[in-house]
């Protein structure tokens, strides 16, 4: 389980129609729209992605929580990974994850 629970700056849409509410807080559910955004030291980040990278490594599933939030995904393959480096003015690297949803559908049966 990955724990991303320290946030200086949070920005969360909230959609309780398709959460469910738990004793360890609410389940972001299928349906709906998520985000959250959080401004963390580098020793910080850098534990957060090694957990969420064991996580890709070790297991088709991928928990993020927090203490009022619980965010399961079940992901499929091929993962994209995007790097972007703009080194023009005050330099920046962005390095973006997209992982796809993973569904238990079977295909029909043909008679």
């Amino acid at each position: 389980m990955v724990d991303s629970d320290s946030a200086a700056d949070a920005d969360t849409t909230d959609d309780t129609d398709n959460n469910a509410e738990t004793d360890e807080g609410t389940v972001i559910r299928s349906g709906r729209d998520f985000e959250q955004e959080y401004r963390l030291d580098a020793a910080e980040a850098g534990s957060f992605l090694i957990d969420v990278g064991e996580q890709l490594r070790d297991a088709d599933d991928l928990t993020i929580t927090t203490d009022e939030w619980k965010l399961p995904f079940s992901f499929g393959e091929p993962v994209e990974l995007s790097i972007d480096f703009e080194g023009v003015g005050e330099p920046e690297l962005e390095i973006e994850l997209e992982l796809p949803g993973r569904t238990d559908e079977s295909a029909p049966n043909v008679e």
